[in-house]
């Protein structure tokens, strides 16, 4: 089976095409270093030829809420004209748990991306996961006072990347399902308990104090709006593992 992974070459990404080739199909990368932009379309159709499944898990870096829809709705829909066009029988997307609860601009961009998925022509599967354990590492450098890292106040239940590229992988195998139960990591953790232990890892030994960081994202998460719901299903590597492993 031939399965094109839109973002190949991203943190959840990478693992995505490593299990892809571990269940002994091959997988196509589709990403500009391959010669394909999904916001023009270019090399889409090429690419995509022979494929029977796609993945999308592209991604772009952005606070505002414009630019996300604009990337999102325009990546994915250039993706899901091509496929319908190659014949593709299956698209998996990758989303987050919680963008519906919680008024961050970035949500804003996968609401709407969800949204061009479910009317699409391709069959479709959703499959909405925790924030990955590299949350904490991003969070460490993004996160600062001047020169002070700060380590924001909030709840969450963080999965490994890899696992994550696995059950995409099993998804796009399979028959497709809508959207899925939620995946999340085995345990609850505390975001700021988390950074620190990052930090201490790679031998940061400064001071850095936890705080109630204003703005949507950290206020619903502190709420426990990012949380997986009871039905959820939960990933097997701990936060604490995953920085063992490091």
């Amino acid at each position: 089976m031939k399965i094109a992974v839109a973002g190949g070459t991203g943190v959840v990404g990478r693992h995505t095409v490593d299990a892809v080739r571990e269940a002994g199909h091959e997988p196509v990368v589709l990403s500009r270093s391959q010669g394909v932009d999904l916001v023009s379309g270019k090399g889409l159709d090429a690419a995509l030829e022979g494929v029977d499944a796609v993945i999308d898990v592209a991604s772009i870096e952005t606070l505002k809420a414009a630019a996300a829809i604009e990337f999102f709705t325009a990546a994915t829909g250039n993706l899901l004209s091509a496929a319908a066009d190659a014949g593709v029988s299956h698209v998996v997307l990758l989303s987050i748990v919680g963008i519906d609860r919680i008024p961050y601009d970035y949500y804003a961009g996968k609401v709407a991306q969800e949204k061009v998925v479910e009317a699409s022509r391709v069959p479709w599967s959703i499959q909405r996961a925790t924030q990955f354990h590299e949350f904490a590492a991003q969070m460490f450098e993004r996160a600062k006072l001047g020169p002070l890292h700060v380590a924001p106040n909030a709840r969450t239940q963080p999965v490994a990347a890899r696992e994550v590229g696995e059950r995409l992988v099993a998804l796009a195998l399979g028959r497709p399902q809508g959207r899925v139960r939620d995946f999340a990591g085995p345990r609850e953790e505390r975001l700021a308990d988390m950074i620190r232990a990052f930090a201490r890892h790679e031998g940061y030994r400064g001071w850095i104090p936890a705080l109630n960081v204003p703005g949507p994202q950290m206020r619903g998460m502190r709420a426990g709006d990012a949380l997986p719901g009871a039905d959820a299903d939960l990933g097997r590597q701990t936060f604490a593992e995953w920085l063992a492993a490091r």
